[in-house]
């Protein structure tokens, strides 16, 4: 009777173990599960602000490069006129200078 008592607790034994092993790979594997999923959300949300971030840096390009236009159009506009105003400058010091000069009768 103790080795059939001995045997049936050593099979109520390993039963143990293996039900036991079964949790234990089933919680580890619900487990991976949540850590894998938890990564795809993080990768996910890193993606989506890695995206935001391109687009904000493209939206500041055209800024710059719309900026850079305009202040290059100004910067020759002001050198047009910059040439208009000597022009003018070097016509009136003419023209005062003929105004200084003594008539010959």
């Amino acid at each position: 009777m103790t080795s059939t008592n001995g045997s049936s607790e050593g099979n109520k034994s390993s039963n143990m173990d293996v039900s036991e092993d079964i949790r234990e790979l089933t919680s580890s594997s619900d487990a991976l599960r949540q850590v894998e999923n938890g990564v795809h959300r993080l990768s996910e949300a890193s993606r989506r602000e890695i995206e935001c971030l391109v687009g904000e840096l493209m939206t500041l390009h055209k800024k710059l490069l719309s900026d850079g236009d305009r202040i290059q159009l100004g910067i020759e506009e002001y050198a047009n006129l910059n040439r208009y105003v000597m022009q003018l400058t070097t016509n009136i010091v003419d023209s005062v200078e003929k105004l200084r000069r003594p008539r010959i009768n």
